[in-house]
């Protein structure tokens, strides 16, 4: 990470997930919550391909900004509009204090500790995963996805008819 648009990148996108976070522990509105949630999602994806793991970028976007904050969508849709306010409760300084505390021990921690610089970077050392995953789940694993994703199917279909108003009352 010595190029300076790299760097330069990451304090950038940095800004983004944290502003994006606190954004979220702000806001009043709960729309406005998830849309600053997913923010922060592309901004953790946009620090992974700032660190070289492609893969799992894509995966943050795939998983986290894609399906993780459509179904929180949902959820906000498919609450009464009296339970979409994020109003102030009990836990607020409490929930403050714990990730002060917690922030602190990670700055601390990442100070403190020597990490390991690894001189020079080949190609040799680093091979890419993503086509051994492809294999693995599409080849190995391939009985296991499809039982996933059937499942998936099923809980989407039952979240649907349990939401749903009846039309014969």
């Amino acid at each position: 990470m010595e190029s300076p648009g790299i760097i330069a990148a990451f304090w950038l996108l940095s800004a983004v997930t944290v502003g994006g976070a606190l954004a979220v522990f702000l806001s009043r509105n709960l729309i406005h919550a998830v849309v600053f949630l997913v923010l922060s999602f592309l901004g953790m994806a946009g620090l992974f391909l700032t660190l070289s793991a492609d893969f799992i970028a894509v995966a943050q976007i795939l998983i986290y900004a894609g399906a993780v904050s459509i179904l929180m969508v949902f959820a906000v849709m498919l609450t009464p509009m009296s339970a979409r306010d994020n109003s102030n409760s009990l836990y607020v300084v409490p929930g403050v204090l714990l990730g002060a505390i917690v922030a602190a021990g990670v700055a601390f921690i990442a100070v403190d500790v020597e990490w390991p610089v690894l001189a020079d970077l080949d190609a040799d050392r680093f091979p890419t995963t993503v086509s051994a995953i492809g294999d693995l789940v599409l080849g190995r694993y391939l009985l296991a996805f499809e039982v996933a994703s059937v499942l998936l199917l099923a809980a989407l279909i039952g979240a649907i008819m349990l939401v749903r108003e009846d039309e014969a009352a």
